[in-house]
């Protein structure tokens, strides 16, 4: 049963080029599978997340996060009884935009764009793949998403001025997003708030004494954990601590939203695309917990010389890919030097960098750039 307030599959804005329903799915499942079967989803399996692997092959991904992601968003869409298979379509597309290198990579290439005047934003340029980079199907280009699939892509985690990004009127711009959408971005944050700790120990650049003195939640559960299981290994006892910290911040994303809409008086979609704010979040408590345990993975474990490294051949990378095709153009693929006569080069380029996962990126730096 789906609540009042939630996204209904039958009254969907509906595709940008309309197509018969399907006899055994719905919009939104057809969505989630277009997503599952695109290339750049494909690709997100090569793409860091946090780790190379330089360090291990059992660390997450783009992919394998995105996969988490989805099943905490299922979580809690379906404890809200909002339409769960919308927001595993969101779940499952949110970072198909991101370009190679993590964070460091689009920091990178944001840079490289910024000399010419053009910005970098990862949801903007997902949208860009779901609308056009993607060829599966013959009667259109891209994947021809529903529109509200297409609408959280773009809204999920920030808000766009309506002034300064006249392309995205169709977006209801002055409107917020359902509520499906809106609790995608912090499924994401709770997520890796959570994998990055244990990849950070898994790695050794975290150590137990560092996270236990770092973050009283984790000592107030490392210390109950012990309590239960004396005898277990250290690495039994930290998955059984942040086993206990997802636990927490999603029971409370679920009940601190419950009693937001309960609040706020929220009984239908119309008033949650009205509401100044959004509505979904953590409760003072948890939230404070969060931001303590996000604060602590920047200080002990992004910023650390031991990803370093990783940064700065981010940075040289694109930036010197990025130089190369702006003065070789013919040096791109033709499908691309084709794309140039219709947009900026600018833009371009950055379409062909992002899309690229880490190996082949090498590869081509290798092939241009004689390094």
């Amino acid at each position: 049963m789906l609540a009042d307030y939630a996204v209904r599959a039958e009254q969907s804005r509906g595709r940008r080029f309309p197509e018969p329903q399907h006899p055994y799915r719905n919009d939104f499942q057809r969505d989630r599978d277009r997503v599952i079967h695109a290339r750049a989803f494909r690709r997100l399996e090569a793409k860091t997340q946090v780790f190379t692997r330089r360090y291990s092959d059992h660390f997450r991904n783009r992919l394998t996060h995105t996969l988490e992601v989805a099943q905490i968003a299922r979580t809690v869409a379906a404890a809200l009884c909002l339409n769960v298979d919308l927001v595993e379509a969101l779940a499952l597309a949110h970072d198909i935009g991101h370009p190679p290198f993590g964070h460091a990579g689009e920091k990178a290439l944001d840079g490289a764009m910024r000399e010419h005047g053009f910005t970098f934003d990862h949801n903007l340029h997902a949208l860009r793949i779901v609308e056009d980079f993607e060829i599966r199907y013959a009667a259109f280009r891209g994947l021809n998403l529903t529109f509200e699939v297409r609408e959280g892509i773009i809204k999920h985690s920030r808000d766009y001025d309506p002034k300064k990004f006249p392309q995205l009127s169709e977006y209801l711009l002055d409107q917020r997003p359902p509520l499906e959408a809106q609790l995608i971005d912090l499924a994401d944050e709770i997520a890796y708030n959570t994998a990055d700790l244990d990849d950070g120990f898994e790695a050794r650049l975290l150590s137990l004494d560092d996270i236990r003195t770092g973050l009283p939640i984790f000592e107030h559960f490392y210390r109950e954990v012990d309590s239960i299981y004396p005898t277990a290994q250290d690495k039994l006892k930290f998955n059984e601590t942040i086993k206990r910290i997802l636990d927490r911040m999603v029971g409370d994303f679920i009940e601190n939203t419950k009693h937001a809409l309960r609040a706020q008086g929220i009984q239908s979609l119309d008033t949650v695309r009205q509401h100044p704010t959004r509505l979904v979040g953590l409760s003072a408590e948890v939230e404070e917990e969060r931001r303590a345990n996000k604060q602590f993975l920047y200080d002990q474990l992004y910023f650390s010389p031991a990803l370093s490294e990783e940064k700065d051949d981010a940075e040289v990378v694109v930036k010197a890919l990025f130089a190369y095709w702006m003065e070789q153009p013919a040096a791109l693929p033709h499908n691309y030097q084709e794309k140039a006569r219709e947009e900026p080069l600018p833009r371009i380029i950055c379409d062909y960098i992002a899309g690229m996962t880490d190996h082949f990126i090498y590869e081509q730096y290798d092939r241009f750039c004689g390094h």
